[in-house]
């Protein structure tokens, strides 16, 4: 499923979107070049779980929790590799109270569980203009997918 979104709020509101049907244990993944509107998306995300504060790209920590209605961990996973990867256990936040995002998360793909939904983010012509595409994977995510972009 494809979403156009023409400015950074219009992302933004999608990830808010999203909040109120995500539960503890989902996973999400978004796939896009430095810039293409991921750590947006994320902060309306944030504010649909009920996050206080500014939400930042965890670039440089790794991953950053932020407690809300459900718990949010936001993890960029662009330097990780191999062994940085492996040691990161990652699949504990995956499989925790809270919703693990991920920036870059082409890069955990073979971390990932059987259900998970895919973002990918990219640039258009028009400066704050977005192609969002949505894969759902697994059941799970196919029905809430749905719900969300109706």
């Amino acid at each position: 499923m494809k979403v156009l979104t023409k400015s950074s709020e219009e992302t933004k509101e999608l990830g808010q979107r999203l909040a109120p049907l995500l539960e503890p244990g989902d996973i999400i993944i978004l796939i896009g070049n430095l810039g293409a509107g991921k750590t947006v998306f994320v902060s309306g995300l944030a504010k649909g779980l009920e996050v206080e504060g500014q939400v930042s790209s965890p670039s440089f920590v790794l991953i950053k929790e932020y407690p809300g209605r459900l718990n949010l961990y936001h993890i960029d996973a662009y330097r990780l590799e191999g062994p940085a990867l492996a040691e990161l256990g990652l699949e504990e936040y995956f499989y925790s109270d809270g919703v693990s995002v991920v920036e870059w998360g082409e890069k955990v793909s073979g971390l990932l569980p059987e259900a998970y939904l895919e973002i990918r983010f990219r640039c258009l012509d028009e400066p704050s203009s977005r192609q969002i595409e949505i894969w759902p994977t697994g059941e799970r995510w196919e029905s809430r997918v749905k719900e969300w972009l109706k």
